[in-house]
């Protein structure tokens, strides 16, 4: 990860629901619980057992990490920290038409998240930068990562979710302590989409602008940071033309340059705090 990736300001119970929580996990139907995903071998996350929703242009994005959850958003498509949020919360959401995305990051071991224990200290690499409680992951290792990352999306839809958005899964292009390559990343992607669209999930997938071309069709959308700053916004052109949903979180462009790149590439703009508490301006 870089300075770029800012949605993981997270610590545990920091989002406070605005409306009402406290309600046990329960699986949706037909979805695998979180002790048989961990089961769950690359080869049989391939199986899709249905299509997963559908994330399309016109749905609107809201995302909010931090604060009171604020639910009078007129967005389609709200996305919330996946171990923070309560089953109640996405019912109330979908009661409300709403799509949830959950958040997880799945290139990276959070110090503060209940599962970092399982993570063996052989796939764990470098600290990320300006994030001293997170540390890369070496995405080479599949056969001790993916039922990790099985059992945190199954968690995901025993909530309820539509969609899981996997974080930092650009490992091979930064300073993570392994000798990563870029197919060995795409390999690894491909498989964390396969997980979702397994429990009837769409995959969204974060940043990692070069690897578009490579990930298109294997993800449903994509969240993207700051591309109108680093005039990057043109790399989601495939997902433009694929008809799949692309929004870009701006922290430090003029609204007026950040909406004019949005146009520009077709893709949904909004300005953001840091913090991405409940504060939106959208283009």
């Amino acid at each position: 990860m870089t300075a770029r990736r800012l949605c993981a300001v997270l610590t545990a119970g920091f989002l406070t629901a605005g409306v009402v929580a406290g309600s046990a996990a329960t699986p949706v139907a037909g979805a695998t619980t979180a002790s048989e995903a961990g089961a769950t071998t690359a080869s049989e996350s391939r199986r899709t057992v249905a299509a997963p929703p559908r994330l399309g242009p016109a749905d609107t994005l809201h995302i909010q990490f931090a604060g009171r959850l604020d639910t009078k958003v007129a967005a389609r498509v709200y996305e919330l920290d996946g171990q923070n949020s309560t089953v109640s919360t996405i019912r109330a959401l979908h009661r409300k038409g709403r799509k949830v995305v959950c958040y997880l990051s799945a290139g990276s071991v959070e110090a503060y998240r209940p599962d970092a224990h399982s993570f063996p200290p052989a796939v764990v690499g470098k600290t990320l930068d300006g994030w001293p409680d997170e540390r890369w992951l070496d995405v080479r290792q599949t056969g001790v990562l993916l039922p990790i990352m099985a059992r945190r999306v199954a968690a995901c839809a025993a909530k309820g979710f539509d969609a899981v958005e996997f974080d930092n899964v650009d490992g091979y292009a930064n300073d993570t302590g392994f000798p990563l390559t870029r197919t060995q990343q795409v390999r690894y992607d491909r498989a964390l989409a396969d997980l979702a669209h397994r429990h009837r999930m769409a995959a969204v997938l974060k940043n990692a602008p070069d690897l578009v071309p490579s990930l298109v069709r294997s993800f449903d959308a994509a969240l993207v940071e700051q591309c109108a700053q680093y005039d990057e916004c043109a790399a989601w052109r495939p997902f433009v033309t694929a008809r799949k949903a692309v929004w870009d979180l701006e922290y430090r462009v003029p609204y007026a340059r950040a909406c004019a790149a949005g146009r520009a590439a077709r893709i949904q703009v909004q300005l953001k705090r840091l913090s991405l508490d409940a504060y939106r301006r959208a283009c």
